[in-house]
């Protein structure tokens, strides 16, 4: 069985929250949706996450924004950006600014799940060079 993280959800349609949660649990997260980007990293700031997957494109702060924060401030944090734009130039712009990964949508969630299990994988192994170091 795959270690338990803890997991942000940031997309401003509800519907995609609403769909990761119930599977993200089943699989032994801790899982907190937020449609609110702005409200998403205040709670991120106090609250820090193992992995954050969120949307790109959201009207009050765009997902490239938020891994910038979220690299700059917790650089061991997984961030998993999603969207319906998808773009070769916004996939590269997400990867050479730190994303753990890009997922266009509609996508399926054994997508997601691989993902998420290469995620706490490199989480993982992270701790464990850090506890050896």
């Amino acid at each position: 069985m795959q270690q338990s993280v803890r997991i942000m959800v940031i997309d401003d349609e509800p519907v995609v929250g609403q769909r990761l949660k119930p599977m993200l649990e089943d699989l032994g997260h801790q899982v907190e949706v937020f449609v609110n980007p702005l409200e998403a990293m205040e709670h991120f700031n106090r609250e820090p996450f193992d992995i954050v997957i969120t949307d790109i494109r959201m009207d009050d702060m765009e997902g490239i924004d938020i891994l910038e924060q979220i690299q700059f401030n917790h650089p061991n944090t997984k961030v998993v950006m999603i969207t319906g734009y998808a773009t070769l130039e916004l996939a590269r712009e997400s990867m050479a600014k730190g994303a753990f990964d890009f997922i266009a949508k509609p996508f399926k969630f054994k997508e997601i799940r691989n993902t998420i299990s290469k995620a706490v994988a490199a989480i993982n192994e992270e701790n464990q060079s850090r506890v050896g170091a």
